[in-house]
């Protein structure tokens, strides 16, 4: 069973982006993006609709176990 921070490392890395490019494209710092991959917070609402936008996946495929 995955985690939300392992399912958002995997499709990060699948979709070609180092943590500091996710983070400029999604408006964040690289320290979020390595806290919520992980597991040690969670993305605020804004920031969760940023990344399914950036990443092109669904909110399930995101936050599937």
């Amino acid at each position: 069973m995955k985690t939300f921070g392992e399912n958002l490392k995997a499709l990060r890395k699948y979709a070609g982006y180092s943590q500091k490019e996710f983070s400029e494209l999604i408006g964040t710092t690289q320290q979020h993006v390595s806290e919520w991959e992980c597991d040690e917070v969670e993305p605020t609402l804004s920031n969760l609709k940023r990344i399914v936008r950036v990443l092109d996946v669904t909110f399930e495929e995101l936050t599937e176990e």
